[in-house]
């Protein structure tokens, strides 16, 4: 195939991905229908070991969501009303709103330019009495600045919940040990939507933890906040992670660093070739796993209606911070307020960047943005 014979790339091709792996995945949907244990169950079981030691946590909890596995996580935690989470302005959702879910309320800072990570040198202002966490967010697939946040942390008796939707498998140095997403902060959080490295074919999610503590509650948290049926500790939820999913996901995982592997061979080649727009940076000392492929330029929406006409397959994470979103007006926020969340939130696009992209459609994405 040559450039010359491509016509579309599309942003994500998930039939691609399926296609080598569909008889696994149908036999494992079948293997859970013959099993008739359609609620938690040995798949469930089976994923959360294979994760477990795939990040090399000490737990991992199957959730439904990886919004249910913050808002599970925090519920664990005891905050509440009353309570300060500080997160990042520049995210998806789910990330500031479940800390509104539970009543607490979020309190942002600012991003760092290079990486959309939290600009780790703002947290410290933002630290009061009613603080009980930090949510650091592994943006695109890199991971926050992890060792002074949990510096802050321990000073000042802070949980530390690693947002790691987009990151299962991002590593990062410390003390000379590369260490996985989900297994420096008390809690990771991990999506398995279908867009995700590693997604199922609906929603799921999971939490990783070395606590036995916060495990145990999490785990009562996930089933309306009881061992044994009908005997409650807590007003949990239904959190449960459905086996079918699980089943799914046992069969994905051993192809996932294999992925991993393609996404950052295409991001290597992309950085090496394109020259009309602003590519991203690996901070030292990390492994990223491109959930995302994300550019940067001041001219975004043109580059964009460029990419459209060419049938380039793009899309815009985030384009409005949340601290200037409707539901968040109570907070008090106004615009100026995050400077580099603002400006991100005008200048970036992600690219196709999916393992199974070949190099000719890509040079095809590199042709078409050299030529804006």
């Amino acid at each position: 195939m040559t450039t010359d014979t491509i016509t579309n790339v599309p942003l994500l091709d998930l039939q691609a991905q399926y296609e080598p792996i569909k008889d696994d995945v149908l036999a494992a949907i079948t293997e859970v229908f013959q099993s008739k244990q359609f609620i938690q169950g040995p798949k469930v079981v089976a994923l959360e070991t294979m994760i477990k030691d795939y990040c090399g946590a000490t737990h991992a909890i199957g959730v439904s969501s990886g919004t249910d596995a913050l808002i599970v996580s925090l519920m664990a935690m005891g905050i509440g009303h009353g309570d300060e989470v500080i997160t990042t302005p520049f995210t998806f959702f789910a990330t500031a709103g479940s800390i509104h879910r539970v009543g607490a309320k979020p309190v942002f800072v600012d991003i760092d330019p290079d990486t959309y990570n939290l600009n780790v040198a703002h947290i410290e202002s933002k630290i009061t009495p009613n603080t009980k966490a930090i949510m650091p967010v592994h943006l695109f697939g890199q991971m926050a600045d992890m060792a002074p946040i949990m510096a802050l942390a321990k000073a000042h008796n802070l949980y530390v919940i690693e947002d790691a939707a987009q990151a299962i498998g991002a590593k990062q140095q410390v003390n000379g040990e590369w260490q996985s997403a989900g297994t420096l902060g008390d809690v990771g959080c991990f999506s398995f939507f279908p867009s995700k490295n590693l997604g199922c074919c609906g929603d799921g999610g999971l939490v990783t933890t070395n606590d036995d503590a916060l495990a145990e509650k999490i785990r009562l948290f996930r089933t309306h906040g009881a061992k044994q049926k009908y005997y409650h500790e807590f007003v949990g939820g239904n959190f449960r992670l459905d086996p079918m999913q699980a089943a799914i996901l046992c069969v994905k995982l051993p192809h996932l660093n294999q992925q991993h592997d393609g996404r950052r061979a295409h991001a290597d080649a992309y950085n090496a070739a394109l020259t009309t727009v602003k590519t991203p940076v690996e901070a030292k000392g990390n492994w990223m796993i491109y959930n995302q492929y994300t550019v940067r330029t001041s001219r975004r929406d043109a580059l964009i209606d460029h990419l459209n006409d060419r049938n380039i397959g793009n899309a815009v994470y985030y384009p409005l911070s949340l601290h200037l979103q409707d539901c968040f007006s109570y907070l008090g926020y106004s615009s100026g307020d995050f400077p580099e969340a603002e400006a991100a939130s005008k200048e970036v696009v992600s690219l196709p960047v999916y393992s199974e992209l070949s190099d000719a459609q890509r040079q095809y994405v590199v042709d078409a943005i050299n030529a804006f």
